[in-house]
């Protein structure tokens, strides 16, 4: 179980840390979806940095518990927020929050059985 939970958590810091890098760096792919779904183009950094602090959360997770914890919950929260913003301007383009969502989800659900809840 510690090896999946290892697993996951890296590959999940890997692929979030690179969707916060396209949102930092000032990327084309993050403006249009924030204008697709009527988000101004100011919270763009907003998002990336979200993003990133869960990225780091989920690393610092393996230092200290808690933070794990609460950064996998905070990445559920933002990528089911996300499938809720595509789905409300009609948009199926959804896959790739779902991947994310099944990442962030599984990150969390493997760590508390290994380090608890707190």
């Amino acid at each position: 179980m510690y090896i999946a939970y290892v697993t996951v958590t890296i590959l999940g810091a890997v692929f979030i840390g690179a969707a916060a890098v396209t949102y930092l760096i000032g990327h084309e792919f993050p403006k249009t979806q924030a204008d697709m779904k009527g988000i101004p183009r100011k919270y763009v950094p907003v998002l990336g940095s979200l993003l990133a602090a869960g990225t780091i959360g989920l690393l610092g997770g393996f230092a200290v518990p808690l933070l794990g914890t609460l950064a996998a919950a905070c990445l559920v929260l933002y990528f089911t927020g996300a499938i809720i913003a595509h789905l409300r301007v009609g948009s199926r383009d959804i896959v790739g929050g779902i991947a994310f969502l099944i990442t962030a989800s599984a990150a969390l659900v493997l760590g508390v059985p290994h380090r608890g809840a707190w």
